[in-house]
This record gives C-alpha cells, structure tokens and sequence, in this order.
C-alpha cells in the first residue's frame, strides 16, 4: 500500500490518464483522477482498483485476469449509508485498470458517460448511470476537479502528439536476429539479438515467469524495477538477462550450436 501527498497522487496517475485518453477513452483525465482521489483517498494499494471496480458477473479479460480482494465499503440504500463488504477486482497495473474501466463504460447504461462534452456532466452521468449510490458523488468529483486544477489534464490529453521526422537506422546497423527462446526447455518466444544482448517481449517472458510487469511512459517494470526498453510497435521489450535476474531462481542458458537461449527456473 502506497500513501502518497495529493500531489504525488495525482503526478503519478496523470500521465497514465492522458495516455488512455489518447487511446480512445471516454473519460476526462480530470474526472478520472478525481475520482480516483474520491474512491481511494490518495492510497495506491497492490491491486490497483482506484475507481472501486467489483467483481460482478463479468469475464477475465485482457486487462483483468479475474483476481479480486474482499474488502469493506459502503452503499447508500433508500437514503441511509450502509456498510457492508464485497469483491473488488484486482489488477497487475495502473494502466490495466483504467482500460478494464473503459470496457465497463462500453455498456449501455453508460451511454450519458460517453456522450458528456464537459468534465461536470460527466461526473454527473457516473451518478446518473448508477456508477456510485453515493447521491453526492458527481458533485464531489467536481469539487476535486477545481480544488486540484485538474482539468489541465484534459487540455493536455487533447494536444496532438507532437510529429517526429521517420528515422532510418544506420545503413551498417544489421536487422535484429530472431532469437527463440524456451522456457524449461519449452518453446516460449521469439527474442531479437541487438548489439551482443538478447531482447524480449517483456509482458510474454515475464509474465510466463510470474513476474509483475508494469508499463508506463514507454518503460517496463518488473516487480517494480525499472528496465532498459526498446518498442517494437507498441511492444516493449528488455534485455532478457535483466529480467531473468528479477526473478530469485530463473537462469540464462546460452545454446551456440542453435543460437538459442534457454530460462531455467528448476534444477
């Protein structure tokens, strides 16, 4: 559990909400980190639910592997509070929250939430949707939006990505050699050979290692330790002897006779 100032609270969430934004959410980031301050009071906890997610009758997905916590909470029922517990989803990262989130906002029941043109109606709609029974909810998001100034985020989000001139790299710089990669002897990616290191898809191997692997700001994490990344596309990869040594057990075997590496992670 992670107890941040306001400030800290919002300096970490707020790039990741520009970034979804950017990919296509419907939300305002300045709504989204008021909410997360509403639902969380400035706690990052380990399974990143800042929006009080429950399980629901909903599907494991991309972003939500069917992980939950009970924990307790309450309702507003018939106009008087009531506390009580429940199953809340828990996620790997920030960014697989807020997208799990942005499927939920797919619904129907939703609809007022997409169409909202200002931050204040959409934080009304969460309350009209029945996103919260709290009869106060929208008007505190707003309230958190101006105390915070956080519709700065909004302006931002909304600026086009500045334009980089195509790069080419340098006539003598060979492709990537395609590398495969076992894990226990089992075929399990294919990695690429830079410059004498061997790279990899970070959440494919990681997660295979049952590592957490976090991605934000066009970084990997492993278990919380930052590592050197390349993008392919919109993969990351890292040098796969760096990740390896996340893990307590896993070790790197160099096969020469078919260019390949093997993790072992038995004896």
């Amino acid at each position: 559990m992670v107890k941040l100032s306001k400030t800290e609270f919002i300096a970490t969430l707020a790039p990741i909400a520009m970034r979804v934004r950017k990919e296509g959410s419907p939300l305002f980031p300045s709504v989204r980190l008021a909410q997360n301050l509403l639902e969380t009071g400035g706690v990052i906890h380990p399974w990143y639910n800042l929006g009080g997610i429950k399980v629901g009758s909903g599907k494991p997905n991309g972003y939500w592997k069917g992980q939950y916590v009970r924990k307790g909470t309450w309702e507003v029922e018939n106009g008087t509070r009531v506390d009580t517990t429940a199953l809340f989803r828990a996620y790997d990262s920030i960014y697989d929250f807020y997208k799990d989130q942005d499927l939920l906002f797919q619904l129907t029941r939703y609809e007022r939430v997409r169409k909202s043109t200002t931050p204040e109606m959409q934080a009304e709609a969460l309350r009209l949707c029945g996103y919260a029974t709290d009869p106060q909810y929208g008007s505190k998001i707003v309230s958190l939006i101006n105390a915070n100034k956080l519709k700065r985020y909004d302006e931002e989000a909304a600026k086009p990505d500045p334009v980089k001139p195509p790069t080419k790299p340098p006539a003598s710089e060979p492709e990537p050699l395609p590398i495969p990669v076992r894990l226990n002897g089992e075929l399990l990616a294919e990695g690429r050979l830079i410059s004498g290191q061997t790279w990899v898809a970070a959440r494919v191997v990681g997660e295979a290692l049952q590592l957490k692997i976090g991605f934000a700001d066009k970084a990997v994490t492993a278990n919380g330790k930052s590592l050197p990344t390349l993008l392919f596309g919109s993969v990351g990869y890292v040098p796969i002897r760096e990740l390896a040594a996340v893990h307590d057990k896993a070790k790197i075997v160099w096969s020469a006779a078919d260019t390949s590496v093997d993790i072992k992670t038995t004896s």
